[in-house]
């Protein structure tokens, strides 16, 4: 029998979990400081009591910044298989959470596979999965049906769930009365709301959030709180319904703590470049310091096809002002259901964005890893380089497709490589560019 309910509730009794031992290890970090962090909602450790096969990791903006992959079946690619794959290619690839956004098919049998399987950190959107699994009109779903979904994913083994708690019928109605450039884009924040609109009754998780906290604490589930007036295009950031909504997700986290339940608070979304710091900086105001875990942000609304390098440069601007998880894009956003490929062009183009974060922030043995490959390409050893780099694979492949004539240049400089010929130069030998 635990001595603690949640993660938040042990480390506020002084309590060391088995979870914060592995974040402490896995961080460099002080396991009193952690403790402390957690405790004060700084840090958020999602680790549902019945996910047995969890590897924990902490998320803050003291520790190192992490990556979530969504995946999961749609009514248009039903392959339970595929979305395994994915899977198995996102935690290979080093990411640290996975969201299971099904909303086609068997959705608990996936998840279950997911909970029982995977040692990633899982997350879900109960809104979603609520729509398949009743099976009936919108309108016909009850406030005690929405509720019971969320029981059912927590005692699944769901670790963090995104839940659309700050759509309350006041933003709605600021929402219908400043109109935006691209309305909702959220699909959960777009399902109560037109949930609200036709039933006339006042979002459930917002009208019941402390029997939800009651949900979260008995299962040690972290509450993600939507962003559900998120911006959907740059026309649309930092407007009165997504600044409004932030302001009810500050007043729900400080709820939520008073419940030992962990949060984390979802960000944009759509968002041009010289706004992302200040809303970094207003959210952490707004809510206290808790986790914020954006969607990117896409810095430019015009490059379908290359979305995940959009959200990477919007990414890890967030990631450096404050942001501590960053939700991937892949290419394929806006167009269609990711493939196992797009997943991996994803992944790498999220944990650069979070490595270039890292270093800027300072995060301890962040910079060391850009120190080992610099010092690894100036003594030319192409085995190190590609050893360290972020994909192997593709590194150590772009240089066989290309064979150098001498094994210390490449076909871009040959003979001209500077490093080549600077080492040869201060080791006192001759330069033999032409010979």
């Amino acid at each position: 029998m635990r001595e603690y309910t949640t993660q938040m509730d042990a480390a506020r009794k002084g309590i060391i979990t088995p979870e914060m031992e592995a974040v402490s290890t896995y961080e460099k970090i002080d396991i009193q400081e952690l403790r402390e962090l957690v405790a004060e909602g700084q840090v958020a450790i999602p680790a549902n009591k019945n996910h047995k096969c969890l590897k924990p990791y902490g998320i803050g903006n003291r520790l190192k910044t992490k990556i979530n992959v969504n995946l999961g079946t749609s009514r248009d690619c039903l392959d339970l298989d595929v979305e395994m794959q994915k899977v198995q290619a996102a935690i290979d690839m080093g990411a640290e959470a996975i969201m299971d956004l099904s909303s086609f098919g068997d959705t608990q049998k996936f998840r279950r596979k997911l909970t029982s399987e995977c040692t990633a950190i899982l997350g879900t959107v109960p809104i979603y999965d609520a729509v398949v699994y009743y099976n009936k009109a919108l309108k016909d779903i009850t406030s005690d049906e929405w509720m019971e979904v969320v029981k059912m994913h927590a005692e699944d083994g769901v670790d963090f769930m995104t839940i659309h708690c700050g759509i309350n019928r006041a933003t709605a109605d600021r929402f219908k009365q400043n109109l935006r450039h691209t309305n909702i884009v959220s699909r959960g924040g777009s399902i109560i709301f037109a949930w609200m609109e036709l039933t006339g009754n006042e979002n459930p998780f917002y009208e019941r959030y402390d029997e939800l906290l009651d949900i979260c604490e008995k299962y040690d589930v972290t509450i993600s709180l939507g962003d559900a007036c998120r911006p959907g295009s740059i026309a649309d950031a930092g407007d009165i319904s997504q600044i409004s909504e932030l302001v009810a997700l500050g007043e729900l986290t400080q709820r939520a703590w008073r419940h030992n339940v962990q949060v984390m608070i979802e960000g944009p979304g759509h968002m041009p470049l010289n706004q992302i710091r200040a809303n970094m900086e207003i959210q952490q105001t707004v809510c206290k310091g808790a986790p914020f875990y954006v969607l990117g942000p896409l810095v430019t609304d015009v490059a379908p096809g290359y979305d995940h390098i959009t959200s990477a440069i919007g990414g890890a601007v967030a990631a450096t002002y404050g942001a501590s998880f960053l939700c991937y894009v892949t290419p394929a956003e806006h167009l269609r259901l990711p493939t196992v490929e797009d997943v991996k062009e994803g992944i790498i183009a999220s944990k650069i964005a979070a490595h270039a974060a890292d270093v800027a922030k300072g995060i301890p043995g962040a910079a060391e890893w850009d120190y080992q490959m610099s010092e690894a390409r100036r003594e030319l050893d192409w085995e190190k380089q590609f050893e360290l780099a972020m994909d192997p694979e593709k590194a150590r492949r772009y240089r066989s497709e290309s064979t150098p004539e001498r094994e210390d240049t490449c076909t871009m400089c040959g003979k001209m490589c500077a490093v080549r010929n600077i080492n040869k130069i201060l080791r006192g030998e001759d330069v033999d560019i032409m010979d």
